[in-house]
């Protein structure tokens, strides 16, 4: 039986008596299928996972279409809101809680929750540059 080899570059099949094999200083060994996969690899330094017709992007296309599962995902850290910034939103609730009574509690969950402390930090700032 004829042993199966593969591609270093683009994973495809070799036939047996075609092909080039390349044998690097450091001893590694790479299986090239044609004079494209190897001038892409050697010549070019190209990586397979980025060349779209590879198998290799093939296989790095499914894992992004199909996503990292979510218990291996990495949870993002919530940034903490700053002693100034509670105030702001306390005092900005007060005002929107008398508003929330009157609409549904439906419609409350579904309104978009907007900070307005990122923005008047912005303008205070900015209007300490100006001054000086």
């Amino acid at each position: 039986m004829v042993e199966r080899r593969v591609c270093t570059f683009c994973g495809g099949v070799i036939e047996p008596g075609t092909g080039r094999m390349y044998i690097k200083k450091d001893g590694a060994v790479f299986q090239f299928c044609t004079s494209k996969c190897f001038k892409n690899m050697v010549e070019l330094g190209r990586v397979p996972r980025r060349t779209t017709w590879t198998r290799h992007y093939e296989r790095e296309k499914g894992v992004r279409v199909k996503g990292v599962p979510e218990e291996k995902r990495k949870a993002k850290k919530v940034k903490a809101p700053s002693a100034e910034e509670k105030e702001e939103e306390a005092s900005a609730g007060e005002g929107e809680a008398a508003a929330e009574e009157t609409e549904e509690p439906e419609a409350a969950e579904e309104a978009p929750k907007k900070k307005p402390a990122a923005k008047k930090k912005r303008e205070t700032k900015e209007k300490q540059e100006d001054d000086e």
